[in-house]
């Protein structure tokens, strides 16, 4: 590990568990999405603090890292907590893509250039460098589900390859929640209409690394466009979820 990767991982520790409280409202957030045994896939797990939340709400946690030194922290970190943990990323098909990585803003690395492209002008943004690129392995959601069973609850965080991932993807499952960023709000419509060809979804959000929905009700993909394209340039990020209607 050379100085600026390490300086990555360092940046990413202190964003994710700098504010030891941030991590408890989220397993208590989870807690209110998920019932204890359930399983949780969490694409794209970073520095595990999702699937420690996840973990923490009781849930069994199919974990996914691409990065080399980011799936070292987490056999590290992780292990014998439960988890099962996938050096892969997720897209439309199985095979391998080349990981465009940030060695020290390793949380934006990206397997998607025309997401690079879009944000990497943008607040918050300018400062990265995409510095080394590797070859990593991709699976698929459908690959996962016959793998390892039909989850209750799939988290994405992918920088930009969310609508490739849901793309893999041929069955409705009841909870999916994946980020969306303002500079780049189509691929979350896109990911919407998506959603909308598996099954019957409402929707909701939260903003930024908040621990709660910003809407007091679930409304359908139309309503939900209309919210996300009257976003603020300020509002930056979020997540937004899509919950699986009774038949």
């Amino acid at each position: 590990m050379d100085s600026a990767q390490a300086l990555g991982l360092a940046r990413s520790l202190a964003i994710y568990y700098g504010r030891p409280w941030r991590q408890r409202a989220l397993g208590r957030f989870y807690r209110g999405l998920l019932a204890p045994g359930d399983l949780a896939f969490d694409i794209g797990a970073h520095v595990g603090n999702r699937s420690r939340a996840l973990l923490a709400a009781g849930a069994r946690v199919v974990a996914l890292e691409p990065n080399p030194l980011l799936f070292r922290f987490l056999k590290r970190s992780l292990r014998g907590n439960g988890v099962t943990l996938l050096q892969s990323a997720v897209g439309a098909a199985m095979g391998s893509l080349e990981l465009a990585v940030s060695s020290r803003h390793p949380t934006v690395s990206s397997l998607a250039p025309g997401w690079i492209a879009a944000v990497g002008s943008s607040d918050g943004f300018r400062h990265v460098r995409w510095d080394r690129r590797i070859m990593v392995e991709v699976t698929t959601l459908d690959r996962l589900v016959a793998t390892y069973g039909r989850p209750q609850f799939v988290k994405i965080d992918v920088e930009g390859m969310e609508a490739a991932i849901l793309a893999g993807l041929s069955q409705p499952l009841p909870l999916i929640a994946f980020e969306y960023l303002v500079p780049a709000i189509d691929l979350a419509i896109a990911c919407i209409a998506r959603l909308e060809g598996l099954g019957s979804y409402r929707f909701n959000h939260v903003d930024g690394e908040g621990q709660q929905f910003a809407r007091g009700d679930w409304v359908d993909g139309r309503a939900m466009r209309l919210a996300l394209r009257s976003l603020p340039a300020s509002a930056r990020h979020g997540d937004l979820y899509a919950r699986l209607e009774a038949s």
